[in-house]
């Protein structure tokens, strides 16, 4: 058996294989790609949505904030909105906290 181990020594080193470094650049740029429209252009495109969303703000406007409380906008203000959730029960929130914007009379069918 000893022939094997004398062989085996014998055989001189592999060293490292060596890639062409366009294939790194091609894949580094596959992966910035992928990156790119699986993650970064969803995320800016529902961020550019949601601002247009809050800029439309109007009074009467039945709203979700980002706590989940669901209301009607009484008083639009610059940085403000005042929403009000029961009978004369009104709160102030941020605008940019309103989550989204509901269909007319969805209030009524909730309650």
């Amino acid at each position: 058996m000893n022939w094997f181990i004398a062989d085996a020594w014998a055989q001189a080193p592999a060293g490292p294989a060596q890639g062409s470094p366009y294939v790194t650049l091609i894949m580094l740029g596959a992966m910035f790609a992928i990156f790119y429209f699986l993650l970064i252009r969803p995320q800016a495109k529902r961020a550019k949505e949601h601002k247009a969303m809050v800029a439309a703000l109007a009074k009467g406007d039945e709203v979700v904030t980002a706590g989940g409380v669901l209301g009607r906008i009484t008083h639009v203000g610059e940085n403000f909105v005042t929403v009000e959730i029961a009978d004369k029960v009104e709160i102030r929130v941020q605008r940019p906290a309103i989550q989204t914007v509901l269909p007319k009379g969805t209030i009524k069918s909730a309650g």
